[in-house]
């Protein structure tokens, strides 16, 4: 079996169910960053996918160290300064390793433990199944620090919640706990110790046909065709954002731990 590589961000595992089956576990491990998503751990996850699907899982699960935080976002430390061209970089980047997550040939189950706000929403969201522990948060708050999405979150959210919910929760910026994240449809169900069962759920799929799982996934995932073009147009608009003075004010801000004063410039 291939060596999984040692990444400074990511903890990796596998699960060995018997007969070459395997389970998959990365786990975020930038807890007192609250596994907030920086450019490192972005490229390492990339190493990480490919590392796996030379597997041939039979599902991967993704969660995050700690108890207070799946993913808390981008890193804003590392983004505030950037200008237009850095972000739609930035964007597409991002864009391009989650969505190798999005398609990743094994079906793929995020286990949230916590804070799953902005690039955290957006990475659970590119799995197939999302588990929520009973202190998950999920949201899409960017417009809180004068940008959208970049990651991919005004259309996954959208396919998800549908267009009004998902308008509504991210021009308000607001939180979503386990228990509505399920009942509008970003989370499967709320569960106690949410690794575990995560893990519990990957070996019922495990136990059936593996080419038979893959195809479906595929033809699930292949229903929709409009989404790559969605996301190109997402990448721009969020890299039109870096140009505005909102965006300055809205990111040194929160780095201050202040409330921020947009002009709308």
């Amino acid at each position: 079996m291939p060596r999984l590589p040692e990444l400074s961000t990511l903890s990796l595992s596998t699960e060995d169910l018997g007969n070459g089956a395997l389970v998959g576990i990365v786990r975020l491990n930038r807890p007192k960053k609250l596994n907030a998503l920086n450019a490192q751990l972005i490229g390492e996850l990339g190493q990480a996918l490919a590392a796996f699907e030379a597997l041939s899982l039979r599902a991967l699960v993704v969660t995050g160290a700690g108890d207070r935080a799946f993913a808390a976002g981008a890193d804003i430390g590392e983004m505030a300064e950037y200008r237009s061209i850095e972000a739609l970089k930035m964007a597409r980047r991002g864009q391009g390793v989650l969505d190798r997550l999005a398609a990743f040939p094994a079906p793929t189950i995020a286990a949230v433990n916590g804070f799953a706000l902005g690039g955290g929403c957006e990475l659970a969201m590119c799995c197939d199944l999302i588990l929520a522990s009973p202190t998950a948060v999920f949201g899409q708050p960017e417009v809180k620090i004068g940008v959208i999405p970049g990651f991919g979150g005004s259309q996954r959210l959208t396919r998800r919640v549908g267009t009004q919910r998902a308008l509504e929760l991210m021009m308000t910026g607001r939180n979503v706990s386990a228990e509505e994240a399920v009942s509008i449809g970003i989370a499967l169900e709320v569960c106690d110790d949410v690794v575990e069962s995560a893990l519990t759920l990957a070996r019922r799929i495990a136990r059936n046909a593996p080419l038979a799982v893959r195809r479906l996934k595929r033809a699930v995932l292949e229903a929709d065709t409009l989404l790559p073009p969605a996301l190109s147009t997402e990448a721009w608009l969020f890299a039109e954002c870096f140009a505005d003075a909102d965006q300055k004010e809205g990111m040194r801000a929160f780095l201050d731990r202040r409330r921020p004063q947009y002009q709308g410039t």
